[in-house]
C-alpha cells in the first residue's frame, strides 16, 4: 500500500541522517535504543493498517462505548505535557535546557512531525471510522506524543515523574480518538511512533543549537499559551 512504502521511506531517511552524522558513539547508542519503540510503533501500526483486527477492534470498542458516545478529551490533554514543561520551570525544577531552548525545540519538533503527518494523511487518503477522510496517522496523537517526548527529554534525568507523566496524557490523546470512532488503531501507533522518533532527532541534531537571545536574561520568561482554539504568550519577569 502506498502509506506503508511512504513510512518505509521516512525510516529509511531517519537511519540514512543517523548514519551520517556520528558525534560519539555513546550518543549513536542512545538514539538507536530510543528508536526501538517508535519505530516498532510505525512499523506495526503500517502493518495492520486497513486490517481486519482494527476494524473488529474499532467495532468492539463502539459496541461497548455505544455508537453516539463521545468525551472530547482528545481535544485539551493533547497540550498537558506543553504546559507541565512550563509550569516546572515555573516551580524552578531543573531542565537539560533553557525555556527559550526547550520552545525552540517544541516549535521545530511539532512543524516536522505535523508536516509529516499530515502530509501522510493527503497521500493516503485513509477513511476514518466515522465515514469521513485524512485519517492515517493521527494528528492529535503525533501532537501529544510530540509534546511528552519533549517533556521526556528536557526532565528525565531531573525528575522522572515529570518526565514520564506527559505519556500518560499522550496514550490517553490516542485512546481517545479511538472510543470518539476518530481514528483506527493503526493511524494512533504510527502517530505515537512519528511524534517519538522525530523529536528524539530534533534533541539529537540539536538544530539551532547556538540561537538564543534569551541565554544571559534568566529573570525572564516568555511561554507560548496554546489551547485547542486559541494562541497566545505569556510574559514573566522575576525581580
Amino acid at each position: 500500500m502506498k502509506h506503508k512504502l511512504l513510512i518505509l521511506l521516512l525510516l529509511l531517511i531517519a537511519v540514512v541522517n543517523v548514519k551520517a552524522q556520528q558525534p560519539d558513539s555513546i550518543n549513536r547508542k542512545k538514539i538507536w535504543t530510543k528508536s526501538i519503540l517508535p519505530v516498532s510503533l510505525i512499523i506495526t501500526g503500517s502493518a495492520i493498517s486497513g486490517s481486519q483486527f482494527e476494524k473488529n477492534l474499532a467495532t468492539n470498542i463502539r459496541n461497548k462505548v455505544g455508537n453516539n458516545y463521545e468525551f472530547p478529551i482528545d481535544n485539551y490533554f493533547q497540550f498537558v505535557p506543553i504546559a507541565e514543561m512550563y509550569v516546572a520551570d515555573m516551580a524552578g525544577i531543573k531542565s537539560k535546557n533553557h525555556w527559550f531552548d526547550q520552545t525552540k525545540n517544541l516549535f521545530i519538533s511539532n512543524m516536522l512531525t505535523l508536516g509529516i503527518t499530515y502530509g501522510l494523511k493527503y497521500a493516503t487518503h485513509k477513511t476514518r471510522p466515522n465515514g469521513s477522510g485524512h485519517s492515517f496517522p493521527s494528528g492529535h496523537t503525533t501532537f501529544a506524543f510530540t509534546n511528552a517526548t519533549v517533556l521526556y527529554n528536557e526532565f528525565r534525568e531531573t525528575s522522572p515523574v515529570v518526565a514520564y507523566s506527559g505519556y500518560a496524557f499522550a496514550i490517553t490523546t490516542g485512546t481517545f480518538r479511538m472510543v470518539n470512532n476518530k481514528h483506527w488503531f493503526s493511524d494512533v501507533l504510527v502517530g505515537a511512533g512519528i511524534g517519538m522518533l522525530v523529536t528524539n532527532l530534533v534533541y539529537y541534531f540539536e538544530p539551532l543549537k547556538n540561537f538564543n537571545p534569551f541565554k544571559k536574561s534568566k529573570n525572564i520568561v516568555v511561554i507560548p499559551s496554546i489551547d485547542y482554539d486559541s494562541y497566545g504568550l505569556y510574559f514573566s519577569y522575576r525581580f
